[in-house]
């Protein structure tokens, strides 16, 4: 079967049997007057409850207000963290231009709270450490990044558009979008 377009007509079964970029999914929302906000999965859920029942559902989003103003390396992690530009700041001042909130660090920082500044810094070292060692955790929402880690674990010495092209054919067809060797075979049709 190949891919349906987004419509309201869709099943809810057969809305799930095929991938949507994010955008498609706001465009949807937008054009259903449906919340557009939210992560992929949000909007997946929401777009998903509204074609099985045709209910438009809105999702109230707590803001959480950043009050911090400065940070020592003795400060404790404060509860409900916001990752700021003065805490991006903080950690490129200490660590270097380099540094980012990766998803690992991000979820020791929330799992930490009131530990220190110093011990975060410490942690990130060994975060970026262990990630050296072995491959990180892919969330399940980054679909396309999982494909192409297990397209070139099975496929060594293949090159990233080729990946790309049986990318491309996997999320156009029904099912999930998981790499199987049986995708290559658009790499042969391609060249015909």
């Amino acid at each position: 079967m190949k891919r349906s377009e987004l419509t309201n007509q869709l099943t809810e079964d057969t809305f799930h049997q095929f991938y949507y970029l994010k955008e498609e999914l706001v465009s949807f929302c937008r054009q259903e007057q449906l919340q557009t906000t939210g992560s992929k999965q949000e909007l997946t859920q929401r777009i998903s409850h509204y074609l099985a029942t045709g209910e438009r559902k809105i999702t109230k989003k707590t803001t959480r207000k950043n009050t911090r103003v400065a940070i020592a390396l003795n400060t404790p992690i404060e509860a409900d963290l916001v990752c700021s530009e003065i805490h991006r700041a903080f950690f490129k001042k200490h660590l270097g231009q380099q540094f980012s909130f990766n998803v690992a660090f991000q979820n020791w920082l929330k799992a930490n709270t009131g530990k220190t500044y110093q011990e975060a810094l410490l942690a990130y070292q060994a975060i970026l450490e262990e990630k050296k060692k072995r491959p990180t955790t892919i969330g399940q929402q980054f679909e396309y990044n999982t494909y192409i880690r297990a397209f070139f674990t099975a496929n060594q010495g293949r090159k990233l558009p080729e990946a790309i092209a049986c990318w491309k054919y996997k999320k156009a067809q029904a099912g999930p979008n998981v790499y199987e060797p049986a995708d290559l075979a658009v790499l042969s049709r391609e060249g015909e």
